[in-house]
């Protein structure tokens, strides 16, 4: 810090000094010599008197000034704590969607990458690594050239020059699996611009089209024609010869074995089952434990398969009743060995299960046979699905009712085709869409709406459950609207059914 000046320092004692000075001279006048003409006696006198009032004026301005200056300490103060409630709030809201972005990407069917202009791989997600068979230290900051083909990675060559201009690349063409299956795939490479528009890396996505060029019916095993394409835009041409249509012949002997194999995991019993706690955060809710159960599928390594890698497959060969029907059996057997337990477990129904007509006569019979109570058992809809199959989800609804199983309308929003639902349809609970959830801290218009689900419910005696509740600031503010139920990472994690007690 650099010093003052020693007359800045001085100069306000000035007049303090004069006066003391002053006050001195008088006084050693008046006690010790009478000589002093009084005219002189006088003027001491009137610089006294305004040296006196020097300092007055002098303090007076100093104590203005430190006003002034405690004033703009307070503004001061207040902006930065208020920029640091914001930063504080900007990190909190860029660590959410941080996590909620990485855990779409690590669900999304589709091979994700970014690679910098020396074609170093500086992001993968996990479709990415199971293509390749390799783990992510396998891949991280290493050259494309030293962990994939040497098609993929010459193909990719071949488009740097254009995607470091700044042009998006579109392609389609085959790319082998580790196993050998050859896959058709459209790719896209999107150039990573600076402020200044100058490449500094690019986006790689695969996105497989086999079940677009054939699909398979795994009931009668036909294979259905194609479906006229539209054209891509290719940046740079690929010659692809006649190895499509040899890929495309050997598709179909991979979906056929895809469905078995799907199909022989159901009857083996190799999916594993997950259980999420559905918290109570109104104090008039059930005292009843609500659990979601969820669904993963064992791989060739013992790792587990997240639903958003096999549930495709499974809905596409109408597998998705015969995988339902192994679950409401896994529960059923549970709730047999556990007849002490009050717990509601909520299980989600397919599109193709609401249109399967013997299901609910299924759920009677493991009922009946297992001799549990039909209150244990939550069947959940998602609006799309009943929105879709109306007239099968009306009869379903009704028939599950008449068994004394309890019913959830999922992902439920205040738009009018949603609302128009209820009215077809009696349900227990109304659970409200998380992407609504997520922003009722931050978007005036999706807490109106959560606002107004909750009345609506409220009216017709439903109760409501907040999806993808991720921050104890967010169940304050479901309490104070009047939500019954939280669900999500903030509330509790997902762990293995069979680790469940009673």
């Amino acid at each position: 810090m650099p010093s003052m000046p020693f007359s800045h320092i001085v100069k306000p004692y000035i007049a303090a000094c004069i006066a003391v000075a002053l006050t001195i001279a008088l006084i050693i006048n008046v006690f010790f010599f009478n000589e002093l003409a009084l005219h002189w006696s006088a003027a001491l006198w009137v610089c006294l008197i305004l040296a006196q009032i020097a300092i007055i004026f002098q303090q007076t301005r100093t104590e203005k000034n430190l006003q002034a200056h405690e004033n703009q300490l307070v503004i001061v103060k207040e902006r930065l704590t208020n920029e640091i409630k914001h930063r504080l709030w900007a990190e909190k809201a860029a660590s959410e969607s941080k996590i909620k972005s990485l855990f779409i990407d690590e669900n999304i069917p589709v091979m994700l990458a970014y690679f910098n202009t020396d074609l170093r791989c500086r992001y993968h997600n996990r479709i990415f690594r199971r293509w390749f068979g390799l783990k992510p230290d396998q891949i991280d900051e290493r050259l494309l050239t030293e962990f994939s083909s040497e098609d993929f990675s010459s193909d990719i060559k071949q488009c740097v020059a254009n995607i470091l201009s700044g042009k998006t690349v579109h392609n389609e063409r085959v790319l082998k699996s580790t196993k050998g299956f050859p896959y058709i795939f459209t790719e896209q490479y999107v150039p990573h611009l600076n402020n200044k528009g100058k490449a500094i890396g690019f986006y790689t996505i695969h996105t497989p089209r086999t079940q677009e060029k054939n699909r398979i019916s795994p009931k009668n095993n036909v294979e259905h024609p194609p479906k006229p394409e539209p054209k891509t835009i290719v940046e740079m041409p690929v010659n692809h010869g006649t190895a499509i249509q040899h890929a495309a012949q050997t598709v179909s002997s991979k979906t056929t074995t895809t469905a078995a194999r799907i199909a022989q995991a159901i009857e083996g019993g190799e999916f594993n089952l997950y259980y999420q706690h559905i918290s109570p955060i109104k104090p008039s809710s059930s005292a009843a434990t609500h659990y979601e159960i969820l669904v993963r599928m064992n791989e060739e390594d013992n790792n587990l398969m997240p639903p958003g890698s096999f549930l495709p497959f499974v809905d596409q060969f109408n597998l998705m009743p015969q995988l339902d029907r192994w679950i409401v059996n896994h529960i059923v057997t549970w709730l047999s060995t556990h007849p002490e337990s009050q717990s509601i477990f909520c299980l989600n129904v397919a599109k193709d299960t609401l249109s399967d007509r013997v299901f609910p006569e299924f759920i009677q019979e493991q009922i009946k046979n297992m001799k549990v109570t039909a209150a244990n058992l939550c069947f959940e809809i998602e609006v799309a699905d009943a929105e879709a199959s109306t007239a099968d989800m009306i009869v379903f609804t009704q028939k599950i009712h008449d068994l004394g199983c309890l019913l959830s309308l999922c992902s439920f929003n205040d738009d009018p085709s949603s609302v128009a639902l209820l009215d077809k349809m009696k349900i227990d609970y109304l659970k409200i869409d998380g992407s609504l959830i997520c922003n009722i801290l931050r978007d005036q218009e999706d807490l109106d709406k959560v606002i107004s689900i909750q009345k609506l419910a409220q009216k017709s005696g439903i109760k409501t459950i907040a999806e993808l509740v991720e921050t104890d600031d967010i169940v304050a503010k479901l309490q104070e609207i009047g939500i019954d139920y939280a669900q999500g990472f903030g509330i509790a994690k997902a762990h293995p059914f069979r680790d469940l007690e009673a």
